[in-house]
């Protein structure tokens, strides 16, 4: 049976829209007939991700530069995304990363480069739950998202100590706003991808490991393949749809089997 999600009529933000998986969120929402907020930091990258959209027939993309990290700024993006239909449908949280960071012995991690990860992946989601969870819980339903990390459930490629803890904080939060908003009508999901290269930070850790890693990795995946951004917005299409209504507070491994 052919399963056809739509999401006519509804309004979503996705953040860390600009590339990779955030732009294939962005794309897959908009195709379905979602007015799609596209948020980011990288103005260049946004806007030529909305040059695409409208190239192959996704015109309702509003772009929209905010750092996550601010409330001031998320708070308006809600705001304005929310005028016209008085609310905010489906929330994606995939900005996040590890910040131009590469790996390293914990003694030598500075407290800065340490907050700047948890930051942009466990503020920023929590900001954007915050702002969007008063329209959700006036229409009496919603669809919250994250995009966490096979390094949030195990140990991370990266090496990143802060990396690892913040993925598994972002599931965390997803479990107690799941138990908190679920009398609302809302769902608070993640997906937690496998390596996928889908961004510059990505591809150097995947140069970085050499012919030989990269082998190993692959042979590590009972799929014998990447996964694509597209893998993963696929999964997000069913977590955020009407098919998904009684499943909350769940982080759900899209990594082909690894």
């Amino acid at each position: 049976m052919l399963v056809d999600i739509s999401f006519k009529g509804k309004t979503a933000i996705v953040t860390g829209a600009a590339h990779g998986i955030g732009e294939a969120i962005t794309h897959g929402l908009a195709s379905r007939g979602a007015t799609v907020w596209a948020s980011d930091i990288l103005e260049d990258d946004l806007h030529q991700m909305v040059a695409a959209g409208n190239a192959t027939g996704d015109t309702n993309i509003h772009p929209r530069i905010v750092d996550v990290t601010d409330k001031a700024q998320v708070t308006a993006l809600v705001e304005d995304a929310s005028a016209d239909s008085g609310q905010v449908d489906i929330l994606v949280c995939t900005a996040g990363g590890v910040v131009g960071q590469t790996g390293q012995p914990i003694e030598d991690v500075t407290e800065q480069q340490w907050q700047a990860i948890h930051d942009v992946n466990v503020k920023g989601a929590f900001l954007c739950a915050q702002a969007v969870a008063p329209t959700m819980k006036a229409s009496g339903e919603g669809r919250i998202l994250t995009i966490s990390s096979g390094a949030g459930l195990g140990v991370s490629l990266t090496g990143i100590q802060a990396y690892a803890s913040a993925k598994a904080g972002q599931i965390g939060l997803v479990r107690q706003l799941a138990h908190e908003l679920g009398p609302f009508g809302i769902t608070v999901n993640s997906v937690a991808p496998g390596f996928i290269r889908s961004n510059p930070s990505s591809e150097l850790q995947w140069e970085a490991m050499g012919e030989e890693g990269q082998q190993k990795l692959m042979e590590n995946i009972p799929l014998r393949r990447l996964g694509a951004a597209e893998d993963i917005a696929n999964a997000v299409m069913f977590l955020v749809s009407d098919l998904a209504t009684y499943i909350t507070g769940q982080t759900l491994s899209v990594n082909g089997g690894r």
